[in-house]
């Protein structure tokens, strides 16, 4: 079963809510690592996570959105 783009993107904000590096993102979310850089990628330029020396870390923004995303039942 495939997993839709949203599904992905909160379980990388979750992952991160308390700050994780890559690798642990990857294996969290289940993703290989090229699809996880196209996510960290896009997240981060939409302000959703930011990374902070070697982690990443979801924003107020990301944390806003998440629960937007669970307040709706999407996920």
């Amino acid at each position: 079963m495939r997993r839709s783009r949203l599904d992905i993107t909160l379980d990388i904000l979750k992952i991160t809510l308390e700050g994780a590096k890559k690798t642990q993102i990857v294996y969290g979310a289940n993703l290989n690592s090229s699809i996880a850089n196209k996510y960290i990628t896009i997240l981060a330029e939409k302000q959703l996570i930011e990374h902070k020396g070697d982690v990443f870390v979801t924003t107020d923004k990301g944390r806003q959105y998440r629960e937007m995303a669970s307040e709706l039942s999407i996920h």
